[in-house]
């Protein structure tokens, strides 16, 4: 067989198996998905085509350590979580008061991460925190509930709701959302363990789900697991496109099982299997999902958030992602006849200032239909600025 003949087979193959590939790197393993499943987009160099869309950022708050997540309150208040393990009240675009100071493992990727304030926050006053803890020598992760006091200055410890996550110095995932049923939603990391991921002994590279006292809903794919999701790495981002189907951001491996890249975009249902570490960017195989979209550069995503606001009304359904390694805000625009198909996707304000912003870790929709995404670059990995690290609302 001649060279040109063995390309053409490998092309064909590749078509067969179901993943377009914009490049020459292999894309495919094991059994095909079925043929009604849309192609994943590899993007075999760089991150995406320029931004079309003309875009202004204002800072609205800054002098923060690492925000790692946002928490808007019913009457305008905020809770942002700071790595080190601070929980800020910001009022008014300042920093009003630390709320409380929890005593976590950070550096690295661990410490205070992922904060959700409860659906019935005005009547319960709880919010949700995700911290990195060393016990016994050892790190773990724990979902931690607290009470906020009446004035927002402070709060108390009310419940540890799950304990003895598995923790490193990396991939602690972290994320917490509550989702559109009012259960609470919870990424985690696969501890530098991968086999964890496919575990359905360990909750490690999952996204779990739990009702707001913590326990697992009768209607969870795993009854009595709180599991949800399973094959995940170190996901830091997700949001909802229906009630039914969530958008997940995934961390790529940076090594581990000679594999480098490959951060991931994907839908997910309950019960899902997003493949890691059988399975990592385009990849297919039988019971595992593969990604819509993929990079062989490391990205690797931070939040993510569905672009529900009306100042940019053809965002609207647009997937929107903080990068971190990367250095910018994507989107990433899906079919709206087939969502797991990605129509296209482009890059905004890369790199560092004055085009960019650096780092950027949390997205998330605000209250009044902005999005809002935090810088990232005091976490060890950046060029921390005089004025630290802050956050942006990014509009028209």
């Amino acid at each position: 067989m001649n060279r040109h003949s063995a390309v053409r087979l490998a092309a064909l193959a590749r078509l067969l198996l179901g993943c377009s590939v914009l490049g020459a790197s292999g894309c495919a393993s094991g059994a095909a998905p079925p043929p009604a499943e849309p192609a994943c987009v590899l993007v075999p160099e760089g991150y995406g085509p320029p931004g079309m869309t003309p875009l202004k950022a204002e800072t609205v708050v800054s002098g923060l350590e690492v925000p790692w997540g946002i928490a808007f309150l019913p009457g305008g208040d905020w809770l942002v979580t700071e790595r080190a393990g601070r929980i800020r009240l910001v009022r008014d675009g300042k920093i009003a008061a630390t709320v409380a100071t929890i005593d976590v493992a950070s550096g690295a990727e661990g410490g205070l991460l992922g904060i959700a304030a409860s659906p019935a926050f005005e009547q319960d006053g709880l919010f949700y925190v995700y911290a990195t803890a060393l016990v016994e020598g050892a790190r773990i992760n724990r979902v931690l509930r607290y009470r906020l006091d009446a004035d927002h200055h402070g709060a108390t410890l009310d419940k540890i709701l799950l304990d003895h996550l598995p923790g490193a110095a990396f991939h602690d995932g972290g994320r917490l959302r509550f989702g559109p049923d009012g259960m609470l939603y919870i990424g985690t990391g696969d501890a530098r363990e991968p086999s964890l991921a496919q575990s359905k002994e360990s909750l490690g590279g999952k996204i779990l789900r739990v009702t707001p006292d913590g326990d697992a809903p009768s209607d969870n794919p795993f009854f009595p697991s709180p599991i949800f999701v399973l094959g995940v790495r170190n996901t830091q981002g997700f949001d909802w496109i229906d009630r039914n189907t969530m958008v997940v951001s995934d961390h790529g491996p940076s090594g581990e099982l000679g594999r480098t890249g490959h951060d991931e975009v994907s839908l997910a249902r309950a019960g899902d299997n997003l493949g890691w570490p059988q399975i990592y960017g385009c990849e297919t195989a039988r019971g595992k999902v593969t990604p819509m979209l993929s990079w062989d550069d490391a990205v690797p995503p931070g939040g993510a958030a569905i672009y529900t606001g009306t100042a940019i009304p053809e965002w609207r359904g647009s997937v929107l992602l903080g990068t971190l390694r990367s250095k910018h805000l994507h989107r990433v625009e899906l079919d709206p006849e087939n969502p797991r198909r990605v129509r296209r996707h482009e890059v905004y304000f890369q790199g560092e200032p004055p085009t960019g912003f650096g780092r950027l870790r949390e997205t998330i929709m605000g209250p009044d239909g902005e999005l809002y995404v935090t810088t990232s670059n005091c976490d060890g990995r950046g060029i921390c600025p005089a004025t630290q690290d802050r956050i942006l609302r990014l509009t028209r």
